[in-house]
């Protein structure tokens, strides 16, 4: 099944977690499909994709994604999008994908996984402020 969220971060801050795509316990895993991020301000920005060392914990009013068909419904808490935390992710030891943008409003980057990267159990991929940017609009496309 297929779902997607569609997002605007809210920190811009340099070596900080802007968003974290996170999956619960049930049930089990998530595949990313696509990640698609866009500038809202012209400000030079360096983002980079990857696993955290620790994933967020608290996230502050946490989002579940959404179905792309209307009758796959799934629970609460399995796959959710998180802008804010209690306690943020950790920075990950390698980035899947790294873009630097250019200060134009809109401009963007769409990243596609044909096979798509698995999200284990209770576990995240994060979306990190590598350098002062922008805040963003974003989304994902997941299969689980």
């Amino acid at each position: 099944m297929i779902y997607s969220l569609g997002v605007r971060t809210v920190d811009g801050t340099a070596a900080a977690p802007t968003w974290e795509i996170r999956t619960g316990a049930t049930p089990g895993r998530a595949k990313l499909l696509e990640v698609g991020v866009f500038l809202v301000a012209a400000t030079a920005s360096e983002l980079g994709l990857g696993r955290p060392a620790a994933m967020g914990t608290a996230p502050t009013a946490p989002v579940d994604v959404l179905p792309a068909e209307p009758t796959d419904a799934i629970a609460a808490g399995v796959v959710q999008s998180a802008v804010a935390w209690g306690g943020a992710p950790t920075i990950p030891a390698a980035f899947l994908r790294r873009i630097s943008l250019p200060a134009t409003i809109g401009t963007g980057v769409i990243w596609t996984f044909p096979k798509g990267i698995t999200i284990p159990v209770s576990n995240s991929l994060v979306l990190w402020n590598i350098g002062t940017n922008s805040l963003l609009d974003a989304y994902a496309v997941v299969e689980i």
